[in-house]
């Protein structure tokens, strides 16, 4: 017991130690603000500044909820030395996001990438150790094999390498030169990634009952309501709550003549010139998808709504007419339009009742990809099938890289049981935690989406997610992709990447070379987690095929692909504001969520996975935990610095403000989820996320925040009006998840 008991104190000594080592970099100092430097932490950079370590990661575990900050039990890691260094030997290790384009950084397959930061003190000199003369970092998985070299590393500040493991060990050990590339020497300090929190199998597969019965899966409660069908790649928990349902009303589309309903047909181009009028209708469409014949929702009968084309600076008038049961609206997204033609029922807008119509006027400012979907009860209508593209032509030439041709692709999911749509539901959003994941991915509505190419062809595809809560992380087999634009228009320069990541309503544009003849895949890579074994999945879906022929496209582009464009006016843009980059926020919100009276086995689920949350939850691999939530069990949450909370809070700026806005995404929840936040009728910056900063700006609409993460946004003010921010999760917006601020002229 007195041994326990000194280690213990040894243990307290060391963390007080930690703290003073990296804990006084003044996490809190404004961005801008040189920090007190403690000797042998910290060294300037080349431009001089002092990159501090940031208030995401402080040294001390048990300041993690104190510091104000979600996120520090997430991405830092406490080193722990070997015995006979305990009284000496401390560190630390921060986790920051690598470098993307996209709202997170992954690999192809998923895995999130990390930039690694030591702090360590009192390791001895290695040659008291023996024939050593340096100390170096290594990262594994749990198997300890392989072994990557992470980098040399000292007492104070060292960056060594980047980590893209799901659960990984990080080892220092003495070495006899720091040219070695396997550990040869003893190991004197280790860590463990907060990912390994998660609970044991063993433990888990002996505590609770594992049954796989995906007839149960699909039961007939008796209530109108069926069980969601679950994964087969993740193994179904028996906990208790099969008898449960969601505490409101199911919602499927209905019609007392499904005949008379037209069956829905794909996509149409509609061109349209500067001031024509075009006629749009929501209302049930049939389709067939899987086997299953089922009632939809389609825009003019088709699905994906029409593909509106225009002319950016055109200005058009669309006649609206609600043919379904819902009162609803069109949300135009992305577009900085007129306020009364924004789409936001109550806000812009009575709500357009069955049988109505309204007419919109919209002026398009910006070249691009943007949308359109209703903007009430959207986890129903969105879901069924109303959304549709605006492609807005730039009148720049070589606006883009030469390319053979654009394709336009929305990406979706679909919830299927074996009857056909699992039900919504109809007084209140169910789903209401991490959202409604489709066991059906679509592209343009099908599931099995495909295309035909010539070797060495180059497509510029338009990407838009338009599902309900499901993050995508798309790839080509085979063939080279470069990101050019995003939300609202061009990257400050060009980017190769492995895969493109997109969060609900965002859109990014990428150039594709098909240099390989033979099929190749469109796929969605990501990593599950089985929440009770406590173990990633690795999960991969084929979304399509692009059939690439051996007949060589032509003209050759390959030499204009490989060049890796740079945009001067976006830079110069961009340029305007970066004097204000170092602003102090104006609105700083927390994101969270609140239970108002979960059911107790729910909670009791749920509850297993709060030691450790993915940074983004890829797929829904416990159907029953995200079925039963309603709004009337869980409220999300905007809170600002001074308490106030979603409609309750009260911002008003004036036309040429410039706004910056941190977004704090806190861990600390009964299920943390990453938010895509979009910002109507604006265009913003995102500056940095957990303190890295952004090193190739494009402008947004909307911002992936992953759990436990603070992304900082510059908002640029220049459209005047009563305006949204809110969650694009559609659950977690019809649980409450949205505010207004107004805009002056």
């Amino acid at each position: 017991m007195r041994r326990v008991r000194c280690i213990a104190l040894i243990r307290c000594i060391a963390l007080i130690r930690c703290i003073a080592l990296i804990g006084a970099a003044s996490a809190c100092a404004p961005a801008g603000v040189r920090a007190p430097d403690p000797a042998g932490v910290r060294a300037p950079d080349p431009a001089g500044r002092v990159e501090a370590v940031t208030d995401f990661c402080p040294s001390n575990p048990s300041s993690f909820t104190a510091t104000g900050a979600p996120s520090t039990d997430l991405y830092c890691i406490e080193l722990i030395a070997r015995p006979d260094l305990f009284e000496t030997a401390i560190g630390v290790i921060q986790l920051a996001p690598a470098p993307s384009p996209f709202g997170t950084a992954v690999t192809r397959d998923g895995r999130h990438r990390f930039r690694t930061t030591l702090f360590i003190d009192g390791l001895p000199d290695p040659g008291e150790l023996g024939a050593f003369t340096t100390y170096i970092a290594w990262a594994a998985p749990p198997n300890l094999a392989p072994l990557t070299k992470l980098g040399v590393v000292h007492n104070g500040r060292t960056e060594t390498g980047e980590i893209a493991l799901n659960k990984f060990y990080v080892l220092i050990s003495a070495e006899s030169a720091d040219t070695v590339t396997d550990r040869r020497g003893p190991v004197v300090l280790r860590g463990l990634s907060p990912s390994t929190r998660m609970r044991d199998p063993h433990f888990i597969a002996s505590s609770q009952a594992t049954a796989p019965d995906q007839d149960h899966a699909h039961h007939d409660t008796g209530t109108g309501w069926s069980m969601p069908p679950h994964d087969p790649r993740v193994p179904m928990a028996a906990m208790g709550i099969e008898h449960l349902t969601p505490r409101v009303s199911p919602f499927l589309p209905s019609t007392n003549d499904t005949a008379a309903v037209p069956a829905a047909r794909p996509r149409e181009l509609l061109r349209v010139a500067d001031g024509d009028t075009i006629a749009l209708t929501a209302a049930l469409v049939r389709r067939s998808l899987k086997g299953r014949d089922i009632l939809m929702y389609g825009f003019n009968g088709q699905y994906p709504g029409p593909l509106i084309h225009v002319a950016r600076a055109a200005t058009i008038t669309v006649d609206f007419h609600n043919a379904t049961v819902h009162e609803t609206a069109v949300h135009w997204h992305g577009i900085r339009l007129d306020n009364r033609f924004d789409g936001v029922p109550h806000v812009t807008q009575d709500p357009v009742v069955p049988g109505g119509s309204f007419r919109y006027t919209i002026h398009f400012p910006d070249a691009g990809i943007y949308w359109y979907h209703p903007h009430h009860r959207e986890d129903i209508q969105q879901d069924l099938g109303l959304y549709g593209n605006l492609m807005v032509e730039p009148d720049a030439p070589g606006y883009y890289g030469p390319s053979h041709r654009d394709e336009i692709l929305m990406l979706d999911d679909i919830l299927l049981g074996d009857d056909g749509l699992v039900p919504y539901g109809e007084d209140a959003v169910n789903f209401a935690i991490m959202g409604r994941f489709g066991n059906v991915l679509l592209v343009n509505g099908e599931p099995d989406w495909s295309l035909d190419v010539r070797t060495g062809e180059v497509v510029r595809f338009h990407l838009t997610n338009a599902s309900n809560t499901r993050t995508f992380n798309v790839s080509f087999d085979h063939a080279r992709m470069k990101v050019v634009a995003s939300d609202v228009g061009r990257f400050e320069r060009e980017e190769w990447v492995q895969s493109v990541v997109l969060a609900p309503a965002e859109r990014y544009v990428v150039d594709v070379r098909f240099e390989q003849a033979g099929p190749a895949a469109l796929t969605n890579q990501v990593q599950g987690i089985d929440h009770m074994l406590g173990m990633f999945v690795p999960m991969v879906d084929t979304l399509g095929i692009v059939n690439v022929s051996a007949r060589r496209a032509q003209p050759d582009l390959a030499e204009s692909f490989s060049t890796l464009r740079h945009s001067a006016d976006v830079h110069a843009d961009v340029q305007r504001y970066r004097a204000r980059f170092d602003d102090p926020p104006d609105l700083d919100l927390r994101l969270l969520l609140e239970d108002r009276g979960l059911p107790f086995g729910l909670t009791q689920l749920m509850r297993l996975d709060t030691l450790y949350f993915n940074p983004v939850e890829w797929a829904g691999t416990m159907p029953m935990m995200d079925w039963l939530p309603t709004a009337h069990d869980v409220r999300w949450v905007l809170r600002d610095a001074g308490g106030a909370e979603n409609l309750g809070i009260s911002r008003r700026y004036r036309v040429g403000d410039v706004v910056r806005v941190s977004l704090r995404n806190e861990r600390h929840s009964l299920h943390a989820m990453q938010h895509p936040i979009h910002i109507h009728g604006q265009r913003f910056l995102v500056l940095s996320v957990n303190g890295v900063p952004t090193r190739n700006h494009v402008w947004k609409d909307t911002v992936l925040v992953p759990v436990g993460m603070r992304v900082e946004l510059l908002l640029e003010l220049s459209n005047p009006g009563r305006w949204m921010l809110h969650c694009h999760i559609a659950e977690h917006l019809e649980a409450g998840m949205q505010m207004l601020f107004d805009v002056d002229i």
